[in-house]
């Protein structure tokens, strides 16, 4: 069936569109604060992180399965070394830009966890790829790109760059979605969410300062989590 779009990937070209634009609108409202002024939305963003994570982790049927992904996709990542490897691209990118560029990676990792986790990215992809209209993206699109305002005027220009990794994640589903949707079950994407959750408080600890969590190794466990839901549930 042929997408009512003309447009390929529409759903997912204009979600990456809107955060870019929200990431620029704010950025501009961040040049206008005084850095000290922004100690307390950086934390008030971290509250709302570690919110967002919960309220997504509590809705998991089957804490087991969560609690195992977690574990099993963190020794993965841990192996691949996956926030080391994209630290060093935010490392070579802060010291390009410079100033401008300052906390790149909380901004960037802060930002595509938020918008690739979530259900609305793998059901829009799901109605796009099988001929629909994406309305789910459009919808998850403007959330995403108002919510782009505020990470970006506390986080700063890290978020912009999180448009990449949300049109490539969102872009794969599409594509692929024939072949994918049988695996993702109801069920599937609730513990996957769930999962994605954690990672979220995890961020957000990150950013309050408490302590060093590599949150980002923890991504493989998203993939274990629909495994898992294929076989317990």
């Amino acid at each position: 069936m042929e997408s009512m779009t003309a447009i390929p990937l529409f759903g997912s070209i204009a979600n990456a569109s809107f955060i870019v634009c929200g990431a620029l609108i704010g950025l501009a409202l961040r040049k206008k604060l005084p850095q000290k002024m922004l100690e307390l939305p950086v934390q008030g963003m971290a509250i709302f992180v570690i919110s967002l994570g919960l309220s997504m982790s509590i809705t998991t049927k089957q804490p087991l399965i969560v609690i195992a992904s977690i574990a099993i996709g963190s020794l993965i990542g841990e192996f691949i070394d996956i926030e080391a490897k994209l630290g060093k691209g935010c490392e070579y990118l802060e010291n390009k830009f410079g100033d401008s560029a300052k906390g790149f990676s909380s901004g960037f990792f802060t930002a595509s966890l938020i918008y690739c986790t979530g259900s609305m990215a793998v059901l829009g992809s799901f109605e796009e790829g099988l001929g629909g209209y994406p309305s789910l993206l459009l919808a998850k699109g403007l959330i995403d790109g108002l919510t782009s305002i505020a990470i970006a005027a506390s986080l700063g220009f890290g978020v912009i760059f999180s448009a990449i990794p949300v049109f490539i994640y969102q872009g794969i589903l599409t594509l692929a979605a024939v072949w994918v949707q049988p695996f993702m079950s109801e069920s599937a994407i609730i513990e996957m969410s769930a999962t994605g959750g954690l990672m979220l408080v995890a961020i957000g600890i990150n950013l309050l300062g408490f302590m060093k969590i590599r949150a980002m190794n923890m991504l493989p466990g998203l993939v274990i989590a629909v495994i898992l839901a294929q076989f317990f549930i």
